[in-house]
């Protein structure tokens, strides 16, 4: 579901306290605002904090991690700067866990693995190329997938993310010779009526310390059974979006 320009969309919440609120990313809306002017994250959140409090000032939210566009799925954000400052450290440190779905167009060969790749974007076109081996400009990224279901030449993937590089799923999945459904940016395999914001990722799991009270929050969603979902049961969903979330990244 996709919010109008009118901006009377509200993002559902997953938990929210005085330091942070995590919520549930539509596919489709922008993280924060961008040169389209449609209603993003930060300024639907921002809104509806101002009016469930009656807030008269400007709203602080910062923005912890970002989500591409088409990729929907639990998001932290921060109500305070403290909050905020303390929970990109754990980004940075990489104590800040992140698990997603992704259908794949093809099987992974191996069940499960590690794929260990050195990513270049590009910025004027906004793609990247993944490779085997160090090269200039390039960052390391690293990622653990696990194999859950599989059906009509795709699967079910549990990722989890170690690194935070752009498009990093959907170019290291690639290649491997298996894109996200849907991707037509690092895809080869087309649909018919099939838009780009239909990309077959889905943010299930975040994992961090609580900035102030120090506990660990566990946060999880999983997708609506609509597009490429549709391909697997509630029960298989279900068993994918936990394969990674019993491991704390504490450091």
């Amino acid at each position: 579901m996709t919010p109008e320009r009118s901006g009377s969309f509200r993002i559902p919440v997953l938990y929210e306290d005085n330091h942070v609120i995590a919520i549930v990313k539509p596919p489709g809306v922008p993280s924060q605002e961008d040169e389209t002017g449609d209603p993003d994250v930060l300024t639907l959140v921002k809104a509806d904090l101002k009016e469930r409090y009656a807030k008269s000032g400007n709203v602080f939210l910062g923005l912890v991690h970002r989500l591409d566009r088409p990729v929907g799925g639990v998001m932290l954000l921060a109500k305070t700067s403290k909050a905020a400052s303390r929970l990109s450290e754990s980004v940075r440190s990489r104590s800040f866990a992140k698990s997603y779905l992704a259908v794949t167009d093809g099987v992974p060969r191996a069940q499960a693995g590690s794929l260990r790749h050195y990513l270049r974007k590009d910025a004027r076109t906004n793609t990247v190329t993944a490779f085997a081996e160090p090269a200039p400009d390039a960052k390391e990224a690293l990622l653990d997938y696990r194999t859950a279901a599989a059906s009509g030449g795709r699967a079910l993937v549990a990722v989890r993310l170690h690194t935070g590089r752009p498009h990093q799923i959907r170019v290291q999945l690639a290649a491997i010779g298996c894109p996200l459904a849907g991707d037509r940016k690092y895809g080869e395999r087309r649909e018919a009526g099939k838009a780009g914001a239909d990309i077959a990722l889905w943010s299930a799991y975040v994992g961090a310390r609580h900035p102030v009270t120090k506990e660990w929050l566990s946060l999880r969603a999983l997708p609506d059974r609509q597009g490429f979902w549709k391909l697997w049961s509630p029960e298989q969903l279900a068993l994918a979006g936990g394969v990674f979330t019993g491991e704390r990244h504490d450091v």
